[in-house]
């Protein structure tokens, strides 16, 4: 049976902003459904329009952007429980990325033809959607300046770092350990790097006592030192609306 939105576990965390028993009642009508689906999955295709919106329940996955006409890719970011995706199918017509899953995944689904319903009767809600977005543009802002400006160690610890910040606010992370089931070559195809650059600079990363990362489950053994090889702050994420 489909989870209801007053009882959903992400809304127990405290990285999500609350709802108002009005926005409860309008996301139980919003969510149509769930969705359970396999690991390596598209959910969403680049170039394509779909009639549903989702958030992810649980599991992870990957947003990624095709390159040519052979099998390059760059992926954009990492998917976590509390995703919204979807939204630029509903807003410009097409998705400009595909959604792939890491894991078993469930999705809350809703009709994305009620997205303007959403914005007519909770404006201050409608509004998370552009925060949404300006929160994906910053990340990718700090995406690419790390794909132009840092080295391969600075970049994957930079990464490692991150990873472990999104673990951390959804209680996925535990005294630096938490599953983190992408493959080296999604790690690689984030940051720009071959897979054998990207093999050896974990490597090196698991020598120095920061890193180790190894049958699904990535462990940062000192947090601190991490954020300095990444040159980069420690910072926990802000307080995000769910949708």
């Amino acid at each position: 049976m489909a989870t209801k939105c007053d009882k959903c576990p992400l809304r127990a965390l405290k990285i999500f902003e609350e709802f108002t028993v009005e926005e409860l009642r309008f996301m139980n009508r919003f969510k149509v459904g769930e969705l359970t689906i396999e690991p390596q999955t598209r959910i969403l295709m680049e170039g394509s329009n779909a009639p549903q919106l989702y958030t992810v329940l649980a599991g992870q996955g990957t947003r990624s952007k095709k390159v040519g006409d052979d099998d390059r890719r760059q992926v954009l970011n990492f998917v976590f429980p509390g995703d919204f995706l979807g939204l630029q199918a509903g807003v410009m017509g097409e998705m400009g990325h595909t959604v792939e899953s890491a894991t078993s995944m469930t999705l809350c689904v809703f009709d994305r033809s009620e997205i303007w319903s959403l914005f007519k009767s909770h404006p201050d809600r409608a509004y998370d959607l552009t925060w949404l977005a300006a929160s994906e543009e910053m990340f990718l802002g700090e995406a690419l300046a790390t794909i132009g400006q840092r080295s391969a160690l600075e970049a994957v610890s930079w990464a490692m770092l991150r990873l472990l910040e999104r673990g951390e606010s959804l209680d996925m992370a535990q005294n630096g350990r938490m599953p983190l089931p992408f493959r080296q070559q999604d790690l690689a195809d984030a940051l720009g790097l071959s897979l054998v650059h990207t093999n050896k600079t974990l490597a090196k990363l698991k020598e120095r006592g920061l890193v180790t990362w190894a049958e699904g489950r990535l462990t940062v053994h000192d947090k601190i030192a991490l954020a300095e090889a990444a040159a980069a702050d420690d910072r926990p994420e802000r307080t995000r609306p769910l949708i």
